[in-house]
């Protein structure tokens, strides 16, 4: 992938597996609208083009933080027409990101606020440094969360709990993230990319069809009742039967060896 971005660095680390990081530092990586811009073009290019890539993960520049949330030095002064304007693009980035088929890991390296947890709950999954810290932040500032805050915290630590959190914006640590199921992994600060990038390769090495199709089954499937959702995953299963990687598969573990997927 070679498009270049303003605010947010693109790593190929090779055979599909990209590291994606929000560049920012000096200002704790918070979501200015050029972030906003960057981000919702990244994933409308992996999104049209899915087979192009395996495994995404993450993170933000710096050890401080993963992600401030929107950048308020930008938003100080705005008209509501342009901070509605602003927050579209946002949503904009929001459905893409939520809706990208390729596994995307969060190697959470410091605070996610606000905006930055909300990034963070989009992806499929979490890896936090042992110091890093959550909060949305947003009633605490007269708004509240507009990137599926209110959607994926809930389903990630149920409603009750998420409740708290919203409603008081108080923040919480990375062990709670991990205690409450939000947090997949707890790393050393300075583990925390590469042992996301390391699960990632580990995704990158499967067949690319199953391990998009297997991601599509769950997003959509705990969304309906059990038995939609089982004839749902047959749906998805099928589309592997006639593939070149469902035979090499098959193939590799009768042969005693490592499968080359092809992602056909």
């Amino acid at each position: 992938m070679d498009r270049q971005y303003e605010t947010v660095r693109v790593e190929d680390r090779g055979d599909g597996l990209l590291l994606l990081t929000l560049n920012r530092p000096e200002i704790a990586n918070a979501m200015n609208t050029q972030m906003g811009r960057d981000l919702l073009g990244f994933f409308e290019t992996i999104n049209a083009a899915p087979a192009e890539q395996r495994c995404i993960v993450l993170t933000g520049a710096g050890e401080r933080a993963f992600c401030a949330g929107g950048d308020l030095k930008e938003r100080n002064g705005m008209t509501d027409e342009a901070w509605q304007d602003q927050h579209l693009l946002f949503e904009r980035m929001a459905r893409a990101f939520a809706g990208c088929p390729v596994p995307v890991i969060g190697a959470v390296n410091g605070a996610a606020y606000a905006g930055g947890c909300e990034l963070a709950l989009l992806c499929d999954f979490i890896y936090a440094a042992a110091t890093a810290r959550f909060a949305l932040t947003e009633v605490t500032l007269g708004i509240m969360p507009g990137a599926g805050g209110t959607q994926n915290l809930p389903r990630a630590i149920g409603a009750r709990r998420a409740k708290e959190i919203i409603l008081t914006g108080r923040p919480f640590t990375a062990e709670e993230a991990y205690q409450w199921g939000m947090v997949n992994r707890l790393c050393a600060p300075e583990r925390v990319v590469e042992e996301a990038l390391e699960t990632g390769r580990r995704i990158a090495d499967n067949a690319p069809i199953a391990v998009r199709q297997a991601k599509h089954a769950i997003h959509f499937g705990i969304q309906m009742d059990l038995a939609s959702a089982m004839m749902f995953e047959i749906e998805a299963y099928n589309r592997m039967v006639p593939t070149a990687d469902r035979r090499e598969g098959i193939l590799a573990f009768n042969e005693k060896r490592k499968p080359r997927f092809i992602g056909r």
